[in-house]
């Protein structure tokens, strides 16, 4: 494929990452992870409680030497946010963080606000910032005005698998910031939904539950790197363009040759 998905300046061959929350076991997310073919893991600090209580999850994901990309799910408030991505750079050594910070506990909604002011102060402290957002173009906008490289808007409500909501708004915002990199977060519950975001533009998806909690996690996470690849070779192959008539594939068919028009 043209043009290897980059993040930060770190240059990836994988354009699929993908969590480490809720699979059945530690070795059924580790062999789920490698089928991905994923170069990237995020990972959760808060969800492991303590340092020392995840401390073996923590060198489980090391020793599998990807790139980890901490988040701070969980948090509902500016401070705590920011507090969490320092905790998290602490233990990752890692300036990248996504950020995360739920404005409403019933659909898990980023707030807007919160974000903004967050990812200000993250970015003026030296993290290189993912911000986890909704599709709202301004909100966008305005979050690489901060210095952003790289926005994670969602295509639903985390962890519903319901796809693309709005691929209008998606397409706008691809559309809108040609040189940003654009993953979509959230939302995604089948390999289709992951090859129709890669189809209009977008540099990767990022991923979790459903793999984590399909019936065959590694069969699944086998698919979903199948289908990124495959989306992503389309948008690059550029799809005919749609039509409001029918259009015969073969325009003659069915007449005789002394019918037709030389």
């Amino acid at each position: 494929m043209d043009n290897p998905l980059t993040i930060y300046g770190q240059e990836l061959s994988s354009r699929l990452l993908i969590g480490s929350a809720l699979y059945p076991s530690p070795a059924i997310m580790q062999a789920s992870i490698q089928a991905s073919n994923a170069d990237v893991v995020t990972v959760s600090l808060r969800r492991q409680g303590t340092i020392e209580a995840g401390s073996d999850f923590w060198q489980l994901i090391k020793d599998m030497g990807l790139h980890v990309l901490p988040n701070t799910a969980g948090c509902h408030s500016v401070q705590e946010a920011i507090t969490l991505a320092q905790m998290c750079r602490a233990v990752f050594s890692t300036n990248w963080i996504k950020l995360e910070l739920i404005g409403d506990d019933y659909n898990l909604q980023p707030d807007p606000i919160g974000l903004l002011e967050a990812t200000k102060i993250l970015m003026d402290d030296g993290f290189e910032v993912l911000p986890y957002c909704t599709d709202d173009l301004v909100v966008c906008q305005r979050l690489v005005d901060l210095g952003c490289e790289v926005l994670m808007p969602w295509g639903a409500p985390i962890g519903t698998g319901k796809g693309l909501l709005n691929p209008y708004a998606l397409k706008t915002i691809r559309e809108r910031l040609p040189n940003t990199t654009l993953l979509v977060d959230a939302g995604i519950g089948l390999p289709s939904h992951a090859a129709q975001a890669m189809e209009i533009g977008f540099d990767a998806v990022l991923l979790n539950s459903a793999v984590a909690q399909a019936g065959d996690p590694v069969k699944m996470a086998r698919a979903f790197a199948s289908s990124v690849v495959a989306g992503r070779l389309a948008y690059e192959a550029q799809a005919m363009p749609e039509k409001e008539v029918a259009k015969p594939s073969t325009p003659t068919m069915g007449m005789p040759f002394w019918h037709q028009e030389s």
